[in-house]
């Protein structure tokens, strides 16, 4: 008997979560081996990726529906081996969580990607550490190549977003808070959240 029909959840939670940075840093890539555990080197992404992927972290079976886009608002993302993208954090992506962000609550996490290029790496691993302390974020570096701590990034974001109940209280639909002003392009408000 499946979970649909003894009337059990297919899951605790649903999170939405939101891979943001500048094109090329390998968001879809990292979100590609995170679903389906495979790597390609992709074209960067036109308008918006959706994947989707249940896991269970924390003792709780979580549905994630995670988008990449270049657009943006929880996981963010630059290359090591491109300054410009690290410079572009806090002119650009930070600004814009906040500006997009209802909730102080909200999760965030820095990804440094293609750690797996240390001979070309541009950022220091210390640089990545100093600016998510400032701006309050998780930080890991990782590489969607060698899978190097891509689970961990997913992993640690899903932890902190348990461990934090304004983010977890369940509206009065059954569904967890969404706390974004503007969801992504082609979200289902019926089935949408956001952590």
């Amino acid at each position: 008997m499946d979970s649909a029909s003894s009337g059990q959840p297919e899951f605790d939670y649903l999170f939405k979560l939101l891979l943001i940075g500048d094109s090329g840093v390998g968001k879809s890539s990292l979100l590609l081996r995170f679903t389906s555990d495979s790597f390609e080197d992709l074209s960067p992404t036109i308008g918006v990726d959706f994947k989707v992927k249940i896991v269970n972290i924390g003792g709780k079976r979580l549905k994630l529906a995670i988008w990449d886009t270049v657009l943006g608002q929880s996981m963010t993302v630059y290359d090591v081996t491109r300054r410009d993208t690290f410079t572009n954090l806090s002119d650009i992506w930070a600004k814009e969580i906040e500006l997009y962000s209802t909730n102080q609550d909200c999760i965030k996490m820095l990804v440094g990607n293609k750690v797996d290029k240390e001979g070309e790496r541009a950022v220091t691993k210390k640089e990545g550490i100093d600016f998510a302390r400032e701006y309050g974020c998780l930080f890991l570096e990782c590489s969607a190549k060698t899978r190097v701590n891509v689970e961990q990034c997913f992993e640690e974001l899903v932890l902190k977003i348990l461990e934090t109940p304004s983010l977890c209280a369940e509206g009065s639909s059954g569904l967890k808070k969404n706390i974004f002003k503007q969801k992504p392009p082609q979200a289902d408000a019926s089935t949408s959240s956001c952590c």
